[in-house]
């Protein structure tokens, strides 16, 4: 019973944090919460914990932007290919060990933070943008298929395309919560979700929305550039972290 109180106050506390990031940043959660998690939970079962709060808060964001039929024809060709690719790479999670979904993970938190700590990100013109997308989208959803993290290959092709922070919100709000979907029926299926697991992902939906209250307060409050820095700071860490644990 100890043991159990322990881990659902631990739970509790990480996603507080993921949700600061989150409201904070618009983005972050997945990254934040498995790198985490998974330092004392199997990648499977944190991955099962992180859908509801992956849902609704993505959900909440997308809602609250606004524009959404507009976004989801804008982003179409991307959004078709991440939900293939999630759904055709989840269904393979199963043959693959704890040891290498842990090491994509970190590589790809490390990727997030190069991306976002690079100030010449390359440049998409509008006659490519639809060959990117399909590109990005079938990245991304091998990574979300295998890692339920799927915003390093969003943000490296929304930098590219030069767009707007409001733009970068609202279309990650929208893809992170279509993603989401394939990712909850497959592990459903899988066996991977259960109804006490499903019931404490529900759970954590309280500390997940009162981090993302606190995350939208910081942003009106403090510098955007000290708070990135921060942001990058823990993720590297995390990123470095699960590549150790994964291969050292």
């Amino acid at each position: 019973m100890t043991e159990q109180i322990f881990l659902i106050i631990c739970l509790f506390s990480i996603f507080i944090i993921a949700g600061i990031i989150k409201g904070a940043a618009g983005l972050g959660l997945p990254t934040a919460a498995m790198g985490l998690m998974t330092i004392t939970i199997a990648p499977r079962t944190a991955i099962a914990l992180l859908i509801f709060p992956l849902i609704f808060t993505n959900a909440w964001q997308m809602f609250r932007s606004g524009n959404v039929y507009q976004t989801f024809k804008k982003y179409f060709p991307f959004i078709f290919m991440l939900i293939i690719f999630v759904w055709l790479t989840v269904n393979k999670t199963s043959d693959v060990s704890d040891s290498t979904l842990i090491g994509f993970l970190g590589f790809f938190i490390l990727l997030f933070v190069i991306v976002n700590i690079s100030k010449n990100a390359p440049y998409i013109p509008n006659h490519h943008d639809i060959k990117a997308q399909i590109i990005s989208g079938l990245i991304a959803g091998v990574m979300g298929g295998l890692t339920s993290v799927w915003a390093p290959p969003l943000a490296i092709y929304l930098a590219a395309r030069r767009t707007t922070k409001e733009e970068f919100v609202r279309v990650s709000g929208l893809i992170f919560f279509i993603g989401s979907i394939p990712l909850l029926i497959a592990y459903f299926n899988q066996g991977h979700m259960n109804s006490e697991l499903s019931l404490l992902s529900i759970c954590l939906l309280l500390p997940t929305f009162i981090g993302f209250w606190i995350g939208e307060n910081i942003r009106k409050k403090m510098s955007e550039i000290i708070f990135k820095k921060f942001i990058l700071f823990i993720f590297l860490f995390m990123g470095l972290d699960l590549i150790r644990r994964a291969y050292f």
